[in-house]
């Protein structure tokens, strides 16, 4: 039988012989590079300097874009967060599964373990793989017992290691958890959830902000909002640090997905008033700050020019009731003018444009030129690429609707283009086919006090020619009927068929 030892030798001389498949593949860059997956949370197209913004500063995205790839259509694959968390590491569109809508805290592992995922690709080639902030894809079994060893996680599904928010800041349960356990949670005082709780009552309210799901127990454990970027930052940091000291040869994953600029909004108080794009350009600071530490490290450490770093977010911006202060006053935060998703129709949850297009920077100063690409790109597409970049091939139903694009991510393709059609989810299943793009007919939904939850009423399908007409203001469907009946047939298509990777 095979010892604890001989198991982490035999995964160390693994990761070196494809480490040595890949020198072969690959003959412009000495070795497999780190990678640095950063997802931002609800930062809008035009939240970022190098996207547009002037009364929000961003010089550390800024200078990642120009020393790298900067995109202009690139896509979150749904326009709100957990489906697009799903479509990452999975490479399957969301839709497919039930269940894969936003979840609530007490929500079990919506990705079975054993599955392939982007963290489980990359350690099959010796990859190190750690997740560090907002998870919001379940954990352990519904209910979610926090009180004890919770698995099936992070763990389950391809990371060596991980710190986590188990969903969002403003679904409870507000604590930490490092790998399988709660950090910090006194027996004693045990944690219960309650979601039949709604937001506002007084059972919801945890460190004085209104949540989503009642919360009691845990207060030893609970985070402090403000606190939290400067947390994941440092956790990331100390990650980056320890794969350089280990100093083995072997590559590393991280996965750094902020809270910043999710609601509630609580930017620590250096980034209160920095900006003139109110509370929320603060927190977009906070963000371009926890870039920068992340950068900083790498410049530090002497690993910049071996790591690929990607930095994008989980779909559109939007304002929304934000906390403590505007939430306990009824109030919708503003932007004082600033446009969010930059010249873009629709926000977080919109099946136009604003609701998936989001910024994609990627570096990787080895081997990416700096520039601008128009390619159609998206991140359910890391899966296929990051195999292909790392001498693998997926096999099966592995990614069925991840596309090989790593030419067009690293700039080496000279056509340019991308994908060459994309489903856009939102309330509907938009598609992109080139530079149109089809949505369908479509009933409002119920009104709901979350814009997250809300959709527009389509009566009938419309269509718009992105070239053109960026804003999406003119429905040019009557004019093509012809080009509406083939895409909504292709959509079929793709909908039927139950994988879309050629």
């Amino acid at each position: 039988m095979l010892t604890t030892k001989s198991l982490r030798l035999l995964a160390l001389f693994g990761g070196l012989f494809f480490r040595s498949l890949f020198w072969e593949a690959a003959p412009a860059t000495a070795a497999p590079p780190n990678i640095i997956f950063i997802l931002a949370d609800d930062i809008g197209y035009g939240d970022l300097g190098c996207y547009g913004a002037e009364q929000i500063r961003t010089p550390n995205c800024d200078a990642l874009a120009r020393a790298g790839l900067r995109f202009t259509d690139a896509h979150a694959p749904a326009a709100v967060c957990t489906p697009t968390r799903y479509a990452f590491m999975t490479g399957e569109y969301a839709w497919r599964r039930p269940g894969t809508g936003i979840l609530p805290g007490t929500a079990g592992l919506i990705i079975e373990p054993g599955r392939t995922t982007v963290p489980a690709l990359l350690k099959r080639v010796g990859y190190q793989t750690g997740v560090f902030g907002k998870w919001h894809l379940g954990l352990g079994t519904t209910p979610t017992d926090y009180n004890g060893e919770i698995r099936p996680g992070p763990l389950e599904i391809g990371f060596d290691e991980a710190w986590i928010l188990p969903a969002t800041g403003d679904r409870t349960p507000c604590v930490w958890v490092e790998n399988r356990r709660v950090v910090g949670l006194d027996p004693a005082d045990p944690i219960s959830l309650d979601y039949s709780v709604k937001r506002g009552e007084p059972r919801s309210f945890v460190r004085g902000i209104p949540r989503i799901g009642g919360q009691t127990g845990g207060a030893a454990a609970l985070w402090k909002d403000d606190e939290i970027a400067d947390v994941i930052a440092a956790k990331s940091v100390d990650f980056i640090e320890r794969q350089v000291a280990r100093n083995d040869g072997r590559p590393f994953f991280l996965y750094l997905c902020t809270h910043d600029i999710h609601v509630p909004r609580v930017p620590h108080e250096r980034f209160r008033g920095s900006s003139t794009a109110g509370v929320r350009g603060d927190a977009v600071h906070s963000f371009d700050w926890t870039v920068g530490q992340v950068l900083g490290a790498l410049e530090r450490l002497k690993i910049a020019d071996d790591t690929l770093v990607i930095l994008t977010s989980d779909n559109g911006g939007v304002l929304d009731p934000n906390g403590p202060d505007e939430v306990n006053a009824g109030t919708v935060e503003t932007n004082n003018g600033h446009p969010h998703n930059g010249p873009l129709r629709g926000d977080k949850g919109s099946c136009f444009e604003g609701g998936t297009r989001v910024p994609f920077i990627l570096r990787w100063p080895a081997r990416v030129k700096p520039g601008t690409s128009g390619a159609l790109v998206c991140h359910i597409d890391m899966l296929h690429s990051l195999a292909t970049l790392t001498g693998q091939t997926l096999t099966g139903n592995e990614g069925p609707d991840s596309f090989d694009l790593l030419s067009d991510l690293l700039g080496e393709n000279t056509a340019g283009g991308g994908r060459t059609t994309l489903v856009e989810q939102a309330g509907t299943l938009a598609l992109r086919e080139g530079t149109w793009k089809l949505v369908p007919a479509q009933k409002m939904k119920k009104k709901t006090a979350d814009p997250q939850e809300q959709t527009r009423s389509v009566p009938q399908p419309q269509l718009y020619q992105l070239a053109t007409d960026l804003g999406e203001e003119q429905d040019v469907a009557r004019e093509h009927p012809e080009r509406v009946r083939r895409m909504l047939e292709t959509l079929e298509q793709i909908q039927s068929q139950g994988r879309s990777r050629p």
